[in-house]
């Protein structure tokens, strides 16, 4: 099956071929940096790295350019605030974002270019706007002129009479048509600037993404990736700027992630359901957000709420704990695992071709969990109920589902970290969300080995039940015992 997706262009699925051969440019609109990135921004930039991850391990020659707005109102704004440089809040909101996507498991993208970095090529592409009369300046301004581009609305399917009915000119702008845009902004006392042939200022917002991809990707390219809020004006903008200059299609497919609420209400801080990923990460691992985001289509809404991401934090780690039993069982082998039959190949291979089947249609990857998560039931199978007595036989093939497992979970970006460890952050956030105190629970687990080997089972087994009274599960296994907090 060819790779199929949606373009928000035509309004269908297609197949994915790119300009030239296996390789693909993708630019993905990134954050203006003016505060810590919200919910919203953890969907779209988990989306995003999910197709690259695919389409990589597909074969893809992939670039992707992802880039920062560090120049906007809204930084200018929140520095005044803070009595900052704006290049100071800016540098710092990048770094917070670039932890929160370590946090989410979201990889950098292979360029990540800022605005203030590239004031020429925006400058110049402003002046070939104006040369090819797609733009005119105005006393210190440049606005693009949206009749002079005769497609304008193809990509949100507007039409220019609609448009011009919530059309306004706000106080100061000097356009000539209220649908024109600003491509330069004259500067304003105590905001930053820089020189151009139009006089001081500093770009407009749609402008830079069309200077930045065409330096990275050229004035075409394959995919264009963002959230649905943006198709509207942002992207329209870019696509009609970035094709007045050039005459060449921007991007070959354009794509959009789905709204996101939270408690099925729009996201905002005077509803009091605002929630920063910082704030997410203060209650639940940045996986559990991840796989609570590839559990719906990514063009589908999707309703966040916290006991949404801590009903997924519960399955991630029923997954590492079933991981953290495969790899003790494998590691009981004395020898060597070598090639052989495995159980039931033909159900294994059943759903790798569904998983695979789930990411070509769209990127699906709610199917693609449901493909993946039957393999966790068969492990604990396999490790505590073996449905056959060959014991190379069983460890063959829950090395082989492990290992598919464990694949599998690198392409969507889960299940990659080491069971143990992931397991014991775990633990310990769950103990501290429950006042449980660590060194507690390891002492009482010590008195109850000290009277099993006391032979004193009936105190072995207070202490059981004391632990289990206080929300804390043990568990034994050959290499030792362990425990978990009850979630």
């Amino acid at each position: 099956m060819a790779q199929r997706l949606f373009s928000t262009l035509t309004n269908r699925k297609e197949d994915l071929v790119p300009r030239e051969g296996r390789k693909i440019g993708m630019y993905v609109c990134g954050p203006t940096v003016y505060d810590f990135s919200h919910a919203g921004h953890a969907r779209c930039y988990i989306v995003w790295d999910t197709v690259a991850r695919w389409l990589r391990f597909t074969g893809y020659e992939l670039k992707v350019v992802r880039n920062y707005t560090d120049v906007d109102d809204k930084i200018i704004r929140r520095a005044n605030e803070l009595g900052e440089d704006p290049s100071v809040v800016s540098e710092r909101f990048i770094r917070e974002f670039q932890d929160d996507m370590r946090a989410l498991n979201v990889m950098p993208a292979d360029v990540e270019p800022k605005v203030t970095e590239h004031i020429p090529e925006i400058i110049e592409l402003i002046g070939k706007l104006i040369e090819k009369g797609h733009a005119y300046a105005s006393e210190g301004d440049v606005y693009f002129a949206v009749r002079s581009f005769e497609t304008y609305g193809q990509l949100s399917r507007r039409n220019l009479d609609d448009l011009l009915a919530g059309a306004r000119v706000e106080p100061g702008e000097r356009k000539r048509d209220p649908l024109d845009f600003a491509l330069w902004k004259g500067a304003k006392p105590g905001e930053p600037f820089w020189e151009s042939p139009w006089g001081i200022g500093r770009p407009g917002w749609h402008i830079e993404c069309s200077a930045m991809s065409e330096k990275y990707l050229g004035p075409s390219f394959d995919l264009h990736g963002g959230g649905k809020d943006l198709v509207f004006p942002h992207h329209e903008n870019e696509l009609a700027q970035s094709e007045a200059a050039s005459g060449q299609p921007l991007s070959r497919y354009w794509m959009h992630n789905g709204f996101l609420t939270i408690n099925a209400e729009k996201m905002g801080k005077s509803l009091g359901n605002f929630f920063t990923i910082r704030e997410l990460l203060g209650h639940v691992d940045g996986e559990a957000v991840r796989y609570t985001v590839l559990g719906t289509h990514y063009r589908s809404p999707l309703d966040f709420s916290l006991d949404a991401i801590l009903a997924s934090q519960q399955r991630v780690a029923y997954v590492y704990e079933t991981l953290a039993k495969a790899d003790e069982r494998l590691a009981r082998e004395t020898q060597p695992l070598a090639e052989g039959p495995i159980l039931h190949p033909e159900r294994i291979d059943e759903l790798d071709a569904r998983f695979r089947e789930a990411m070509e249609d769209d990127f699906n990857t709610a199917a693609a969990l449901g493909a993946i998560s039957e393999l966790f039931p068969w492990m604990n199978e396999l490790v505590e109920k073996p449905p056959v007595k060959d014991r190379a036989l069983v460890a063959r093939t829950l090395a082989r589902l492990v290992a598919d497992a464990r694949r599998i979970g690198s392409i969507l970006g889960v299940f990659e970290q080491p069971p143990a460890e992931w397991l014991a952050r775990y633990r310990l956030r769950l103990a501290a969300q429950k006042g449980i105190e660590p060194s507690w629970v390891e002492a009482r687990i010590a008195a109850r080995a000290e009277a099993r080997r006391n032979k004193d089972f009936a105190a072995a087994d207070v202490i059981r039940a004391e632990l289990l009274g206080s929300g804390v599960e043990i568990m034994d296994s050959p290499s030792g015992t362990t425990w978990r907090v009850i979630a």
